[in-house]
């Protein structure tokens, strides 16, 4: 016999472009109820709510916490808003889903973990990449052997410049490339670092200011070495000629790319060379933001846990910090919600 499953329960801060992609889209496919959404312009969140099924829209970030019958809080806010207000839902005792980065700094998103702790609620960084098979089969390839040992890792996230009003330009909203773009690659080398001895350490970063914009890095390029010996590099910008989003992995006896580690669902392929074979295997277009809806309401049902926790946010975001430190940028500044908690 089979036991019917409660449905998740959502709600939304911000009518934001991703949160379509990121939860409105996978919550019809898994059948999860959005509850609610805030917007700052009620016309905003009502017409966001008629559009993709919400039950109902507000124009207060507070009212979605207290809404009882939300579970949990998805925050796809600007990067600068994403710290505050995933601690906001914590105190409130919801469950928290955000986009990434975490938070503007790692000492911010050791304060969210510590409140996380404290609540016992689940909260998690959203590198939805990692759900998807063609990370999987990364992972398979390395686990197997037929890479051999790990010896080197290169991300490449780039894409072509937003439009100087773009909030990923403000060093208030803690925006820049890394923040926005390099934080997949860094994910991606701890990630792999469980091949590799463990966690990567920064060797060196370097960046380039955004004219007008000072303390924002256009681009920022940083080199990694792991426990083993292994070595690593993420390049990331934001005024690249075109999308690349590629993850390359040398091991002693082969190597492996995936062609869009970020965004399978648009390039599901992943390269694989040993010796003389080459062959291209396709994991499928499937959107890893369903894949990874799919683990939280597992998890959230009494399932397995989540792979990736609070303590993994602040390891990135530490790794994030000593990027900025590196390349002689600014940390960026903490943003109190005074104005936006209503």
């Amino acid at each position: 016999m089979t036991v019917a499953t409660e449905p998740l329960r959502i709600g939304i801060l911000g009518a934001a472009r991703i949160a379509e992609l990121a939860i409105v889209k996978p919550a019809h496919v898994t059948g999860t109820r959005l509850v609610t959404v805030a917007a700052r312009d009620r016309r905003r969140a009502e017409a966001f709510a008629a559009e993709h099924g919400v039950e109902r829209a507000t124009d207060s970030y507070a009212a979605v916490l207290a809404d009882p019958e939300v579970e949990v809080v998805y925050n796809p806010l600007p990067n600068a808003l994403h710290g505050p207000w995933n601690l906001a839902a914590v105190e409130a005792g919801k469950h928290v889903l955000s986009e990434k980065p975490f938070a503007s700094t790692a000492e911010e998103a050791a304060e969210v973990r510590a409140a996380a702790q404290d609540t016992g609620v689940t909260v998690v960084e959203g590198f939805h990449y990692l759900f998807h098979p063609v990370m999987q089969r990364l992972f398979e390839l390395l686990d197997s052997g037929e890479l051999g040992e790990l010896q080197r890792v290169d991300a490449l996230i780039a894409m072509p410049e937003p439009d100087d009003a773009d909030p990923r330009w403000s060093f208030d909203l803690a925006g820049g490339a890394l923040m926005d773009l390099g934080c997949y690659g860094l994910h991606a080398h701890r990630t792999l670092g469980r091949w590799a001895g463990g966690e990567p350490e920064l060797v060196d970063a370097r960046a380039k200011e955004r004219a007008g914009a000072p303390g924002v890095d256009e681009w920022l390029e940083a080199d990694l070495r792991f426990p083993s010996g292994a070595t690593g590099a993420v390049r990331c910008s934001m005024a690249h000629p075109r999308f690349e989003m590629t993850l390359h992995v040398t091991g002693s006896r082969g190597q492996a790319t995936v062609q869009d580690f970020v965004q399978p669902h648009k390039d599901d392929r992943v390269l694989i060379r040993t010796g003389a074979d080459t062959r291209t295997e396709h994991l499928g277009t499937r959107s890893s933001y369903i894949y990874q809806l799919e683990a939280l309401i597992a998890a959230l049902r009494g399932g397995a846990p989540m792979p990736i926790d609070t303590d993994d946010a602040v390891a990135t975001a530490r790794l994030i910090d000593s990027c900025y430190r590196a390349a002689g940028l600014p940390l960026r500044p903490r943003k109190t919600p005074t104005a936006e908690r209503r």
